[in-house]
């Protein structure tokens, strides 16, 4: 196993969107890492953006999340959410367990921001086996199946990162 400062380089990002359509549009999102072996998690919901489609709003997608369209109304702008991430991110490698679905919604939150450049998002598990091997990647697989994502982005990434955090014991 590597030095546990290796994994604390990682960012587990996680979005809930309007839909799963290429052009929904993100609605909340979530970042946690691990800090001196503290999990640390930053959630926020986000404002639609002017040029987002309310059309694009999925009831389905709405049930599972459980988040009220109305919800969104009072929610920071896309402005605040893409500054407190860029400063969280700042030094950190984004990860995520879905990297297509994520990149497009980080996407779509900085473009909306004005800013053209996403970054890369690393894919969770290749991380996971790149940083961890036997044991520990089986508790890591095992603490995943034991704790369902709950379907809201910051209990999500906070999910992951536990993950990588029980791995780090054995």
């Amino acid at each position: 196993m590597k030095k546990a400062t290796d994994i604390e380089a990682y960012a587990a990002l996680d979005f809930e969107a309007s839909s799963l359509t290429p052009q929904s549009w993100p609605i909340e999102i979530g970042l946690s890492w691990l800090k001196n072996g503290d999990v640390q998690t930053w959630t926020s919901l986000i404002r639609p953006a002017a040029g987002w489609s309310f059309s694009d709003w999925s009831t389905q997608s709405a049930a599972v999340h459980g988040i009220a369209f109305e919800e969104l109304l009072d929610a920071p702008p896309v402005s605040a959410v893409v500054d407190d991430l860029l400063l969280l991110l700042e030094g950190k490698i984004p990860v995520s367990d879905a990297p297509e679905f994520d990149r497009h919604w980080l996407s779509r939150l900085l473009r909306a921001n004005g800013r053209a450049a996403v970054p890369k998002i690393e894919d969770y598990h290749d991380v996971s086996f790149a940083q961890f091997s036997g044991l520990a990647l089986d508790m890591l697989y095992e603490n995943l199946e034991r704790h369902p994502a709950p379907h809201r982005a910051g209990p999500d990434s906070a999910r992951l990162v536990r993950a990588w955090r029980k791995a780090q014991q054995y």
